[in-house]
């Protein structure tokens, strides 16, 4: 008897559900809030510990694979004089230690390649579809939309970001809390930008309350640039696509060099989004409970001083994957495999969350924290940028 799974949340976390569960042999129908299938934003990295999973889905070919980028190196810079801190090899270096690559792509470009295998795997796919509620018995558990009332299933993967509604529902925990740290992103040709300010590698510029990170997308047609600032913004903090000026970001830089300053000042167009986040997961049952499961920033929404939110969600994925394999009602019924998944999955992401959220702190430092920060990358760069323990 075939089971089915429902997701809530069409984004990267839920498409990449989607098509492990189709994958381990569910049937999968995912609910879209959007009217349309898409995705904004801008670049994001993903490491080995996601790219190694992506090839084992076949995904890395194709126009995927077309529009990611290896970046051959990853380079520190002091945000303030401009020097070089630490320097850690990406390309083939990377992809020989780890059996995978170091990639960097737009957001948009990997959203599509999940939704259209999710699609080619026979995922049943419903736009303007928001789950707006979830009644869990023993035998199922079913949701509410605006359109259609009682869907059942026999699992619920929550995966609708970092501002759920459904984990509001289940979890009863409150809302994510603010981090006091303002992203501005933009994207712009390279061929727009001064042959100085164009790029194949990742640069992190860190400075006292800021750091801004390059890297190029689009097959290295363009450079993605994302700068974090400390301050609030008025408005609707769900609202993580604001509209920013250059100035703003110009007055929030800060004592940093004339290249920041180059750098920003040569991308015109810039969005801002405010950074909400959760503490880190404390125990399995923040990710599952009974046949409700819950995966990327629904369950674990982290900051992005480590670069790998959209791989914890891909991570999450995998792991659903093999749970849902094994839960075929004689081994392991519905809420043991969930209840498995959660085990296995909530210390790690616990971990990465507490290790961005201590980046964060490490980026901005200033005074004398600062100055021990570049001593240490001076004299370790290489020992302290590479992620042996993640990218494993």
């Amino acid at each position: 008897m075939s089971r089915e799974l429902l997701v809530a949340g069409g984004g990267i976390a839920g498409l990449a559900a989607a098509l492990a569960a189709r994958r381990a042999g569910w049937e999968v129908r995912l609910f879209e809030q959007a009217a349309e299938f898409s995705e904004v934003g801008a670049g994001i990295q993903l490491g080995p510990n996601a790219t190694r999973i992506l090839r084992e889905w076949d995904l890395l070919q194709g126009d995927l694979l077309e529009q990611a980028v290896a970046p051959p190196r990853l380079r520190v810079r002091d945000g303030v004089d401009g020097a070089e801190l630490g320097v850690l090899a990406l390309g083939r270096d990377i992809e020989a230690r780890y059996g995978a690559p170091y990639l960097a792509v737009h957001r948009a470009d990997l959203h599509t390649a999940l939704l259209a295998a999710a699609r080619a795997e026979g995922t049943r796919l419903h736009p303007d579809a928001r789950v707006q509620g979830v009644v869990q018995r023993t035998d199922a558990v079913a949701v509410q939309t605006a359109r259609s009332q009682g869907v059942e299933g026999d699992a619920l993967l929550v995966a609708d970001g970092v501002w759920s509604g459904l984990r509001s529902l289940v979890l009863q925990d409150g809302p994510p809390a603010s981090t006091g740290h303002l992203a501005y992103r933009a994207l712009v040709p390279q061929a727009d930008l001064p042959a100085a300010l164009r790029s194949d590698e990742v640069t992190v510029w860190l400075a006292p309350r800021m750091h801004l990170v390059t890297y190029p997308v689009r097959g290295g047609t363009c450079l993605n640039a994302v700068c974090v600032v400390q301050g609030s913004q008025p408005g609707d903090p769900r609202d993580w696509d604001h509209a920013a000026s250059q100035a703003q970001l110009e007055e929030a830089l800060g004592p940093v060099c004339s290249a920041v300053r180059d750098q920003v000042a040569a991308m015109p167009s810039w969005r801002l989004w405010v950074l909400h986040a959760r503490p880190p997961v404390a125990s399995a049952d923040q990710m599952a409970r009974g046949r409700i499961a819950f995966a990327g920033d629904a369950a674990h929404p982290m900051r992005p001083y480590l670069a790998q939110g959209a791989a914890m969600a891909i991570e999450d994925a995998r792991e659903l994957q093999r749970v849902l394999g094994a839960a075929d009602g004689r081994v392991m019924d519905v809420p043991t495999a969930l209840r498995r998944y959660a085990l296995n999955r909530w210390e790690r992401a616990a971990r990465v969350q507490a290790r961005s959220q201590r980046n964060g702190t490490v980026f901005h430092a200033t005074g004398a924290l600062r100055l021990a920060r570049n001593a240490a990358m001076r004299a370790l760069g290489t020992r302290l940028l590479d992620q042996p323990w993640l990218y494993r």
